[in-house]
């Protein structure tokens, strides 16, 4: 989800104190500033694959879309189709514009039939509620709640276990993309949502800002006997990464379009009308200029990095990098790009790194099968 900020004022999560006590190295993420670390991003990494880790993501922008037509402005505004939603679901999908680029991606939840809550991007929050409420002809009210939540993502195979011992809620009972409102750790008034940003399961928990840090040191104590660990951003970019989950700012921006970043499974064309679809539904029929893809790299020494070229057989330039790590589950340089769908068909593709070139498999997302 989001990338980087050009504003000079940095803002802070609630719990920045929290985190300078912890020793993370504090970085600007966002127009915000973040933890990118707190002992090392291959050490975070593999406690979230094989643990549990918990993440500060209270950067993240949450509004309120209430009223009678709270449904017929979601449907308007975003790709996906909310109407198959049902109190207690969520869904991923695109904000788009009438030419079909995407203003950002989110989450959609439905709380009820004339109540949702849509999770925006850090970098994007003003530029998101300015947008959609430019587009609100209905009878639906948008609220910004962004400083009144903090989120916490808690993640990796023990972190079902950790949670239940802090909620009455039933977390088992929450399928994946779902979620319940409910109390934890004494404080009421949470959403405990199935979802995340990391491949490794667990739980995203939305909690009122002024009860944040107490949540925060709960969920810490309650996973002590299982190694669990907070988690900067690093380790949340190489996760995401080898799931090939989208960055805005790097697999989506201004200038893209849902369709090209692989998000066709997102942007429901059958469903009635929505802002871009038009445009969406010419650039299907003609082509696309530009297909997101995943990659490996063959062979060693070849990390991929945003900005890097991808050339054909003949060395002429067919695509970009969009995000590229060395994975440190498989130990493979991976990442996804932007290329020429004639290039892909064709085959035969190199990642140039500095002056050498390595040869990529192209693969279908995420960049390496589990």
């Amino acid at each position: 989800m989001s990338d980087t900020h050009t504003a000079t004022e940095l803002k802070h999560v609630p719990l920045r104190h929290v985190h300078e006590a912890l020793n993370a190295k504090m970085v600007p993420f966002a127009g915000y500033l973040m933890p990118v670390r707190y002992t090392s991003d291959l050490d975070e990494h593999h406690c979230v694959r094989q643990r549990v880790g918990i993440f500060d993501v209270s950067h993240m922008g949450e509004f309120r879309v209430t009223g009678p037509q709270a449904l017929d402005l979601v449907q308007w505004v975003t790709t996906n189709d909310a109407s198959k939603l049902q109190p207690g679901q969520a869904q991923y999908s695109v904000l788009t514009r009438p030419d079909g680029t995407a203003v950002d991606d989110l989450l959609v939840y439905c709380l009820s039939a004339t109540e949702y809550l849509l999770v925006v991007n850090a970098s994007n929050i003003d530029k998101d509620f300015d947008w959609i409420s430019s587009q609100n002809r209905f009878d639906a009210t948008l609220t910004n709640e962004s400083e009144a939540w903090c989120l916490f993502a808690v993640q990796g195979p023990k972190a079902q276990g950790v949670l239940q011992t802090l909620t009455e809620t039933n977390l088992s009972d929450i399928p994946y993309y779902q979620f319940r409102l409910g109390a934890i750790a004494g404080v009421e008034g949470a959403i405990l949502s199935a979802t995340g940003y990391t491949g490794a399961g667990g739980f995203e928990v939305y909690v009122p800002a002024a009860q944040a840090e107490h949540v925060w040191n709960a969920i810490l104590v309650a996973g002590q006997a299982v190694g669990i660990q907070p988690i900067g951003l690093g380790a949340r970019d190489t996760l995401r990464l080898e799931m090939g989950y989208a960055l805005y700012g790097h697999e989506l921006d201004d200038n893209t379009t849902p369709l090209e970043a692989g998000l066709g499974w997102v942007t429901k064309l059958a469903k009635a009308d929505f802002c871009g679809k038009q445009a969406l539904e010419a650039q299907k029929a003609a082509g696309l200029a530009k297909k997101l893809t995943g990659f490996v790299v063959e062979g060693r020494g070849g990390i991929p990095r945003a900005g890097y070229d991808v050339v054909d057989g003949s060395g002429a330039v067919v695509g970009t990098v969009t995000s590229g790590t060395l994975s440190p589950t498989h130990g493979v340089g991976l990442g996804m790009a932007f290329v020429q769908p004639a290039a892909l068909a064709a085959g035969g593709l190199q990642l140039k790194v500095r002056e050498r070139l390595f040869p990529i498999q192209i693969s279908k997302l995420p960049p390496v099968q589990a």
